[in-house]
């Protein structure tokens, strides 16, 4: 396809507030998909040329946390090898994407994401981590191989959802899981582009071109992350307005709003 200056700049631009969303957050995906099928992919396409910005990015925010001493693998590593298996499963679904049925869903599950945040401050507050040392719980493991399908199914949310389980279930302060979410995203991503690779569904042009903003995004935020004092009072504020972006876009309630206005 032909793409014009417009759209490099579109591009670029929506890669960089996705990154930015992405690192500090989540939910960057939901700035990029709805571009890439602006600008005239199918949504099945525009699904598998995400990751590669998705994947650029990650390298860059993880460089960046590494390098300012936040990222702390003890015990995270475990968490990888099982999201990056349900990556693999997840993405082979996504071949036959059912839209309409996994934004439901979607909503659903962040509803609740959004009253885990909001229920418990204190621990996603803390100054210190409090993991478990050794193998997670088979229960874990199955949380993080479920997170990996999803995040090879259709990535919008799965930092969300793998902050939370971070934060909330293994006890990590929110900069040290930021850190650790890009990691397990970025070795899911592999595993779940190489599965569009092989189905003709991505778009090299446009998907570099997103990567350009998206690693610039996640450049800054991460030097935000690891700078600023009260970098998790903003980033959890962030992540509570990323939350209800969601809910308000995949459970339709736009369309509802508007029709109740009209």
């Amino acid at each position: 396809m032909q793409i014009t200056p417009l759209q490099y700049l579109l591009a670029i631009l929506a890669g960089f507030l996705a990154g930015i969303i992405n690192t500090l957050a989540g939910s960057g995906s939901a700035v990029t998909l709805p571009l890439l099928v602006f600008l005239g992919l199918p949504a099945n396409v525009a699904n598998g040329t995400n990751r590669v910005g998705v994947i650029v990015q990650n390298i860059v925010g993880i460089a960046t946390f590494a390098r300012s001493g936040k990222m702390d693998l003890r015990g995270g590593l475990w968490l990888v090898l099982p999201a990056f298996l349900g990556a693999a499963v997840g993405a082979q679904i996504a071949v036959d994407l059912d839209e309409q049925a996994m934004n439901r869903a979607i909503g659903a599950v962040m509803v609740v994401m959004l009253l885990l945040v909001l229920l418990n401050p204190k621990r996603w507050l803390r100054e210190q981590s409090e993991f478990q040392e050794g193998r997670p719980g088979l229960l874990t493991l199955a949380i993080f191989f479920a997170i990996g399908m999803y995040g090879g199914f259709i990535q919008v949310g799965v930092g969300i959802f793998l902050l939370t389980a971070l934060v909330m279930g293994a006890g990590y302060t929110l900069t040290h899981a930021n850190a650790l979410k890009l990691l397990i995203v970025l070795v899911f991503s592999f595993s779940a582009i190489a599965i569009f690779i092989a189905n003709g569904q991505v778009n090299w042009p446009l998907g570099l071109l997103v990567a350009v903003g998206q690693s610039l995004g996640a450049w800054a935020a991460a030097r935000f992350a690891v700078s600023y004092r009260d970098a998790n009072l903003w980033v959890r504020r962030l992540l509570i307005l990323v939350i209800l972006y969601s809910i308000f876009r995949f459970l339709g309630l736009q369309e509802w709003l508007l029709a109740s206005l009209g």
